[in-house]
């Protein structure tokens, strides 16, 4: 009896919701930043026997039997991962990026210590320093911000730096459509005498393929995500750079700690085996070619929104993504941008912009990306396609207004979902979205 007539048959309830997924997959336009899809040979890792083991500790220093094995995939994941990026010391045991990134806190800072990091309505990310977030409750949070042209203030880095003397400088973001200045950040760094983390989660498989600058030669530690651009499994990984080292030679030993015991227990050894296969794919001439891609496609689609007459921050994009200002129309419209395009099947996600008008719930903006439909072999010729119909799905809803009254705005809502599911400008977009899904089949032969 195959694995799949098992849970068919064992719980059909979860078994159609796998099925309804990949359909869902199949046949929509994935475009939300920091989703993608992995190869079969990491779904492979990932629902792999691998799952059964425990194995707390690293390589040759664990406290459970029968590891040899587990051994033997986690020093193939830190030796891709040291090769890859260029540098001398890798963790692949973080569970996600937000745990990697506190490990870094856990290993440098005490509490209370300054840190900064990009505002999250900036484009910023929840653990570097967001008052929301532990890192910014435990911390003492200095942000820095974007200019009004969308891009990092650096002149004002540098003067906060130098005011508040911080122990940690993150350089990163979830929203930001620009190349990180590594550069810039390392010598304002150097000069407070400031660690520099450069969290490449959204650019991982950019930095890998030649498409973004490396921070390797200038931050000491560099945490990432290992799905989003570099195509691997929902993990982690933390690397020290040879300035990192060079800055504290225990730099490597420290974060070992803060990760195990430190913050985590063992280690998902079938993710370990799937990130250790997404490092060899990522450093292969084709994943070069598909990084490549990826910023070819994204700018593309930018030119195309801008043409027809959308507001991007910072006028373009350098990177995979692309954040939509809708201010132009009004404030708080990108809930009904995200809901009208998710009916036309373009998933993308509602997000803030900088100095956002309106509230992380009911934002100005829109985030989307391009690494999941490059992925599908997507190039130029689509994001031209799938540019006009974004437009033209927002034109259709641009004039909903969202009401700072909560009764008005769900009665706002309850209207607006009601409207869209019979408007035929949506209904003729999600045609012509399945007609591009179908010229670009997801996992031919693949049953979940």
């Amino acid at each position: 009896m195959s694995a799949k007539s098992t849970l068919n048959q064992v719980d059909p309830k979860i078994s159609e919701a796998m099925e309804n997924e990949l359909a869902r997959q199949r046949d929509c336009l994935e475009m939300i930043p920091s989703e993608n899809f992995t190869s079969m040979n990491v779904l492979h890792a990932l629902g792999s026997v691998l799952t059964n083991k425990y194995s707390e500790g690293y390589p040759g220093k664990r406290y459970y039997g029968g590891n040899q094995f587990i051994d033997v995939i986690e020093t193939l994941a830190i030796a891709r991962a040291k090769a890859l990026f260029k540098v001398p010391y890798a963790n692949v045991q973080p569970y996600s990026g937000s745990p990697a990134n506190f490990a870094v806190y856990a290993a440098l800072c005490d509490r209370g210590d300054t840190i900064m990091g990009l505002n999250l309505t900036d484009g910023g990310h929840l653990t570097h320093g967001w008052k929301t977030s532990m890192t910014g409750q435990f911390f003492n949070s200095v942000p820095y911000h974007v200019k009004a042209d969308g891009y990092i203030d650096v002149d004002e880095v540098r003067s906060l730096a130098i005011k508040e003397k911080p122990k940690l400088i993150w350089i990163g973001a979830t929203a930001y459509s620009r190349a990180l200045p590594f550069e810039e950040f390392s010598k304002i760094a150097d000069e407070v005498g400031a660690y520099l983390a450069a969290d490449i989660s959204h650019i991982a498989g950019l930095v890998a393929a030649g498409a973004h600058a490396s921070p390797a030669p200038y931050a000491h530690i560099i945490t990432t995500t290992t799905h989003k651009t570099l195509r691997g499994p929902r993990g982690a990984m933390i690397m020290a750079t040879e300035r990192g080292l060079k800055k504290d030679p225990e730099l490597g030993d420290k974060l070992d700690k803060a990760v195990f015991p430190g913050l985590q227990g063992g280690p998902h050894d079938n993710t370990t085996a799937g990130i250790a296969v997404a490092l060899l794919e990522a450093s292969t001439p084709e994943f070069r070619e598909y990084g490549n891609q990826i910023v070819n496609n994204a700018k593309a689609l930018a030119a195309t929104l801008m043409k027809k007459g959308l507001k991007l921050v910072t006028n373009g994009t350098e990177n995979h993504l692309i954040l939509i200002d809708l201010t132009p129309f009004g404030n708080g419209k990108g809930v009904f941008a995200q809901e009208a395009l998710d009916l036309a099947g373009i998933v993308v996600n509602k997000n803030t912009i900088p100095k956002e008008p309106s509230s992380p719930f009911y934002p100005s903006g829109v985030r989307l990306g391009t690494p999941a439909i490059t992925t599908r072999g997507m190039k130029e010729q689509e994001m031209e396609s799938i540019g006009s119909i974004i437009a033209d799905v927002i034109n259709e809803v641009k004039d909903y207004e969202m009401s700072g009254d909560k009764e008005v705005r769900m009665a706002t809502m309850k209207k607006f979902r009601a409207e869209i599911k019979s408007n035929d400008a949506i209904k003729s977009a999600r045609a012509k979205t399945l007609e591009i899904c179908a010229k670009f089949p997801l996992y031919p032969g693949l049953e979940s």
